[in-house]
């Protein structure tokens, strides 16, 4: 079994044993840089816009979406995937905005 951090394995659990409960996506990084600082800034301010938890996961690591060192520390490459989870008031919201978001920039 892989070896989380602490706060890794709450958030990889929380999208794991409540999926029923919150908004789930999987997304493959088409942007040759990958998710880089610029790309990163721009994603957390647009995560910051809602009041619900984000987190994306990548190869069982996961990250606050709100949090830009968190972010850019799961060095996401081109044509890696990732998942995204958001998680309470507005998630439905939160997960097409950060949808349309990666769409559109990554």
């Amino acid at each position: 079994m892989q070896q989380y951090r602490a706060c890794e394995y709450v958030i990889i659990k929380q999208c794991v044993m409540y999926k029923e409960r919150l908004k789930e996506f999987k997304y493959v990084i088409t942007d040759k840089g990958g998710i880089h600082a610029r790309p990163a800034g721009a994603l957390v301010k647009e995560a910051a816009a809602f009041p619900c938890s984000i987190t994306i996961a990548k190869d069982g690591k996961a990250a606050d979406a709100k949090r830009i060192f968190g972010v850019m520390g799961l060095g996401v490459k081109c044509g890696e995937e990732i998942t995204v989870c958001t998680d309470g008031e507005n998630e439905e919201a939160a997960s097409a905005a950060i949808e349309a978001f990666l769409k559109a920039n990554l």
